[in-house]
C-alpha cells in the first residue's frame, strides 16, 4: 500500500519500487536456500544454545520467588510506561521511564525522544532488555560456562529484536523510505545479495567502501623492502629514518588471523613508522594468506618458518645473532612458544627481549569467543577444515563481529540494507574485512591445545618438533601490554601469562580495546594506561595498586626497551638499509603476500 497523499504518478512509481523489491527479495531467498548446507559446527552451536536456555529455564523454575519478582516488576514498569505514554500522547512533557546508556548509539536520532510513538517503542524495548539481563544475572544453580553462554545467546536475540533493526520501527529508515519512494530498500536488498555472495558462513556485512584503499598506495606505505621469503612468510626490512640505530634489530611478529598492516595503516598512526623513527632497525613478518595447499602446515612449522627463520635471515642482513621480539595477539602466543622452544634447546640468547601485545598465553577465560569453542564445535570445525584444507577467514570475521554485534553488525545492517547507503571509507574497517584463511592443521591444533585444553601453561604440555616447552623456564626480559576493554584477549586472562616467566617481567594495561588500545600513537594523547612494578597473584589486586598515566603506553615501552632490549644501547650503529647486507631486495614493501585476498584464493571476484 502506497503512503497517503501521493499523486497517481507517485503511486505508480511506488508500486514499481515494490515490484523491484519483490524481485530482489525473491533472488535473495534463492541465494540463501542455495547456501544452506549441513554443518557439524553450526549444529553443535544450536544444540548448545538449546541446552543453555533449558538450563536457564530450569534454574528459574527452581526459584519461584525470582520468577514472581521479575514478573511483578515487569508489570509495574509496563503500567508506568503506559501511563507516561498516554500523558505524552496528550502533549504533556513527561520524564522517561528508562533511557538508553550513553554508549548505546542505536537511539541517537531525535525522533526517539521527541516523538511519543517512537519514545514508547524504545522504552518498551529497553525495559525488556533490562529485564532479560537482570534476570539472567540473578539465576543460580548454573556453572560459569553455562551462564556465560546463556548471557551471550540471550544478548544476541535481544539485540536482534531492537526496533532499530526494522523498517517500520526505525524513524530514520521510515523517513528515508518515504523520501526515496522505497529506493533505499531496493538498493539495500541488492547490497545484501552482494555481501552474501562475498561471505562464507553467516553474512559478512560490508563495513567500508570497497575500493577506497589500496595496500601499498594509501595504507601500509612505510618504506621498506622484502629481503627474505619462504612458503609461509615474507620478511620486510624497513628503511631507516635516523642516521644511527640501536645495534640489536627488532622483529615484529603480527597475527596471521588478520593481515599485518593493522600496525601500519596510515603515517600518523603507524606503529611500524613510529618504531623506525625511534631508531630501531625494524623487521616484520608478513604471513602468507593460505589455501588448501598449506593444509598440513603445523604450529611448529609456523614457528620454524616464521620467527626462527626470520631471526636467521636477520643475522644475514645485519650480522647480529640476536633480536628483540615484538608480538601481537596470536602472533604473541606463537612467540611465547618460540621463546620457550629456544630456551629448551639452549638458544635463548637469540632473543634479548620479548614484547607481548594483547596476547593470550593462559586461556583460562577466553571471554565470549569461548561460546563458539566447546568440544562439539571444535570437532565440527575440524571436520569442515579437513574437507577444505583451511578455515575461511570470513567465517572467523563473522564470529568476531558477533562479539560486538551492535557496533560491528547491526549498525552496518541498518546503514547498508535498510537505509540503502554506502558505508564510509575507513582504513581500520577495510583492514577488518581484509581477512586471511587459516590452515586446517594449524588452526585445529591451536583451538584444541590452547582454547580447549589450555596446555601452553602446563609444564611440558606442548611439544614442538620433539621438544617439550615450559614457559616457566624463560628468563628473557618480557614486556606485557593488554587493554582494559579487550573482548578478544581479555586482560584478566592475559595478565596470568605475565606470571609465568622466571625472568624480569613488566605488565602494563592500556585503555580502550584490542586494537585502539594497542595502536595508540603518542601524538593522539588518548586512553592512557596503568602501570605497576609489582606482579601480585591476581589481576584485581594488580589494578588496585596500579598508577594511571595519561597518554600512550608507547613511550613507556621505549624506555623499557632501552633498559632491557639494548644492553648495548649506548652503542649505536650506522643505520642499515634493505639490501646492504647479505640479503638482496626481493621486492618493495609491502610485498606480494599481504595483497592476496580470500576472494582471489576462492576464485571469486575481489
Amino acid at each position: 500500500m502506497a503512503p497517503q497523499g501521493m499523486s497517481q504518478e507517485d503511486i505508480e512509481a511506488w508500486h514499481a519500487q515494490l515490484q523491484e523489491m519483490g524481485g530482489q527479495y525473491q533472488g535473495l531467498m534463492q541465494d540463501l536456500l542455495a547456501r544452506i548446507a549441513p554443518s557439524e559446527a553450526a549444529d553443535s552451536i544450536q544444540d548448545d544454545m538449546r541446552k543453555s536456555f533449558e538450563a536457564g529455564a530450569q534454574s528459574l523454575m527452581n526459584n519461584p520467588t525470582l520468577l514472581w519478582q521479575t514478573q511483578t516488576r515487569l508489570l509495574q514498569d509496563q503500567w508506568l510506561l503506559w501511563q507516561q505514554s498516554m500523558r505524552a500522547f496528550s502533549g504533556e512533557q513527561v520524564a522517561p521511564v528508562i533511557t538508553p546508556s550513553k554508549s548505546d548509539r542505536r537511539f541517537k536520532d531525535e525522533a526517539w525522544t521527541s516523538d511519543p510513538h517512537y519514545t514508547a517503542i524504545m522504552q518498551q524495548y529497553l525495559l525488556f532488555s533490562q529485564m532479560v539481563e537482570e534476570l539472567i544475572e540473578r539465576l543460580d544453580g548454573m556453572d560459569s560456562t553455562q551462564k556465560r553462554n546463556l548471557e551471550f545467546y540471550a544478548r544476541q536475540l535481544v539485540s536482534a529484536m531492537s526496533p532499530t533493526n526494522f523498517v517500520s520501527t526505525n524513524p530514520e529508515v521510515v523517513r528515508r523510505t518515504l523520501e526515496t519512494r522505497g529506493q533505499n530498500l531496493v538498493e539495500g536488498l541488492a547490497r545484501l545479495r552482494e555481501d552474501l555472495a562475498n561471505s562464507a558462513e553467516g553474512i559478512n556485512v560490508c563495513m567500508t567502501e570497497r575500493d577506497a584503499f589500496d595496500i601499498g598506495e594509501n595504507i601500509a606505505v612505510t618504506p621498506g623492502a622484502v629481503v627474505y621469503e619462504n612458503e609461509l612468510i615474507q620478511l620486510i626490512q624497513y628503511t631507516p629514518t635516523t642516521e644511527k640505530t640501536f645495534k640489536t634489530p627488532l622483529l615484529i611478529v603480527p597475527p596471521w588471523i588478520n593481515k599485518y598492516y593493522i600496525l601500519d595503516l596510515r603515517q600518523d598512526n603507524s606503529m611500524v613508522k613510529w618504531m623506525v623513527d625511534q631508531g630501531h632497525t625494524v623487521f616484520l613478518i608478513s604471513w602468507r594468506n593460505p589455501d588448501s595447499e598449506q593444509r598440513d602446515i603445523t604450529w611448529a612449522d609456523y614457528m620454524q618458518m616464521g620467527p626462527i627463520s626470520a631471526i636467521g635471515a636477520i643475522e644475514q642482513a645485519c650480522g647480529e645473532k640476536s633480536v628483540n621480539l615484538v608480538s601481537y595477539c596470536v602472533g604473541g602466543t606463537l612467540t611465547a612458544s618460540t621463546v620457550a622452544y629456544l630456551t629448551s634447546t639452549r638458544q635463548g640468547r637469540k632473543v634479548k627481549s620479548v614484547t607481548y601485545m594483547a596476547t593470550l598465553q593462559d586461556f583460562r577465560d577466553p571471554g565470549d569467543i569461548g561460546v563458539f569453542l566447546n568440544e562439539g564445535v571444535v570437532k565440527g570445525l575440524e571436520q569442515s577444515m579437513k574437507l577444505k584444507g583451511y578455515l575461511d577467514g570470513r567465517s572467523m570475521a563473522y564470529t568476531f563481529n558477533l562479539l560486538r554485534e551492535n557496533d560491528l553488525f547491526w549498525s552496518f545492517y541498518i546503514n547498508n540494507y535498510l537505509k540503502g547507503e554506502m558505508p564510509a571509507a575507513f582504513d581500520l574497517l577495510h583492514w577488518n574485512t581484509d581477512g586471511t584463511n587459516l590452515p586446517a592443521t594449524t588452526h585445529a591444533w591451536y583451538l584444541r591445545h590452547m582454547y580447549l585444553e589450555n596446555r601452553l601453561v602446563q609444564p611440558g604440555g606442548i611439544e614442538l618438533d620433539g621438544v617439550k616447552i615450559d614457559l616457566r623456564k624463560v628468563s628473557t626480559p618480557s614486556y606485557f601490554v593488554s587493554t582494559k576493554e579487550d573482548h578478544i584477549a581479555k586482560w584478566n586472562s592475559t595478565y596470568y601469562g605475565a606470571l609465568l616467566p622466571k625472568g624480569p617481567v613488566t605488565f602494563v594495561l592500556g585503555g580502550s580495546g584490542h586494537i585502539a588500545g594497542i595502536v595508540n600513537p603518542p601524538q593522539k594523547n588518548k586512553y592512557g594506561y596503568w602501570s605497576n612494578d609489582a606482579l601480585p597473584e591476581s589481576h584485581e589486586e594488580w589494578l588496585e595498586q596500579a598508577t594511571f598515566n595519561e597518554g600512550s603506553w608507547w613511550p613507556h615501552w621505549q624506555a623499557w626497551m632501552t633498559q632491557n632490549g639494548y644492553a648495548d644501547s649506548q652503542k649505536m650503529v650506522s643505520a642499515r638499509k634493505p639490501g646492504e647486507g647479505k640479503l638482496s631486495v626481493i621486492e618493495p614493501a609491502p610485498g606480494r603476500y599481504v595483497k592476496v585476498t580470500i576472494s582471489q584464493l576462492s576464485g571469486e571476484l575481489s
